[in-house]
């Protein structure tokens, strides 16, 4: 039989490491207002951004999705606390898709930019950057309120 510290472990770690990645890009959302930004001042601060997050960030939230997708197996035979942490963990991958399919890619071309040169076009892609943004905050949100509830149904039962 497997102790009860194991899951519950695992739910502490899982909370702790979306509730940091969803934090994080609550606080660049309600942080920074990219808009009002210099193009200068946009480069500098987003490059710190990205030096900074761009490896951590991800990191976490591939372990998360590890914790939370064997939390599922543990509440493999419980169909409301199955389909929460399942939903908490589909959430966690649509963050990541957006995060590496469309910011990202952002990401590296701003990287390679210099306050020398930057291109014409560099609001539409700091637009198109802030979108995504917002899209995977949505999406890791979500995350952490499934979870949440995944939590709070598998401790009623």
């Amino acid at each position: 039989m497997m102790s009860a510290a194991l899951p519950t472990t695992a739910q502490v770690l899982a909370l702790l490491l979306v509730g940091l990645v969803t934090g994080s890009m609550f606080g660049i959302w309600r942080g920074y207002d990219i808009t009002a930004y210099a193009p200068t001042t946009f480069l500098e601060v987003h490059q710190g951004a990205v030096r900074g997050l761009n490896i951590l960030l991800p990191a976490m939230a591939a372990a998360a999705l590890a914790l939370v997708v064997v939390l599922a197996v543990f509440g493999r035979n419980r169909p409301a606390v199955l389909g929460l942490y399942l939903a908490a963990a589909l959430a966690i991958v649509a963050g990541g898709i957006v995060t590496r399919f469309f910011n990202q890619p952002i990401n590296d071309q701003i990287m390679g930019w210099t306050p020398e040169l930057i291109p014409a076009n560099w609001t539409t892609l700091r637009d198109s950057w802030w979108t995504w943004h917002l899209a995977r905050l949505a999406a890791t949100l979500s995350a952490e309120l499934l979870l949440i509830a995944a939590v709070f149904a598998d401790r009623d039962g």
